[in-house]
């Protein structure tokens, strides 16, 4: 059975952290919250360890705050994109630096599954961009948003799995230093 390129392929990935603000924070429950500042600070060593680009948002940072330390202080270089609309594709500077990547292949991080990173997802679906959703790295206040948004994406086309299973693709083998660096990550 073919993937019709469904591997990660870090030549052709963009990471994109969607809205882990600091009034937003305190909604989410603590467990899934931790998990979320995890793996999003393992896929922006992966992005550093295999060259591709970051790509992270506010929404409404006036209201809403900004990043979370646990995840801004990785970030070093890398300015916010501002926006109101609740998908991504919806502001004007997400969409150049989108092209500007030639990004193919998009992996989110993020909050809220069922709202911002729901629609993301969906209009880069709909761009013909293939979207891999880390299960362990975006949450939502409450499970069931959490699962009906991983539900409703993987039904549209998205590829939904965990950070570990994602990374472990781009790795491709055992042995290597950069085998060694991830999997303590991972423990």
């Amino acid at each position: 059975m073919k993937l019709n390129g469904l591997k990660p392929d870090p030549a052709q990935m963009l990471l994109v952290i969607i809205d882990v603000q600091e009034r937003m924070a305190p909604a989410i429950p603590e467990g899934p919250l931790n998990k979320l500042i995890r793996y999003t600070n393992i896929w922006i060593e992966a992005s550093k360890e295999f060259n591709f680009p970051v790509i992270f948002t506010e929404q409404y940072p006036k209201g809403l705050g900004a990043t979370i330390p646990e995840i801004r202080s990785s970030l070093a270089g890398i300015e916010p994109v501002e926006k109101i609309s609740f998908s991504c594709c919806g502001e004007a500077e997400f969409t150049r630096a989108l092209k500007a990547s030639k990004a193919r292949q998009v992996v989110i991080c993020g909050m809220e599954t069922h709202v911002c990173v729901y629609q993301t997802a969906l209009d880069l679906l709909e761009d013909g961009i293939q979207v891999y959703l880390p299960a362990d790295a975006v949450c939502s206040r409450s499970k069931f948003n959490w699962k009906n948004g991983l539900n409703l994406m993987q039904h549209a086309g998205a590829v939904v799995g965990n950070t570990e299973t994602f990374i472990f693709q781009l790795l491709e083998e055992a042995g290597t230093d950069r085998f060694k660096k991830f999997s303590k990550l991972f423990r």
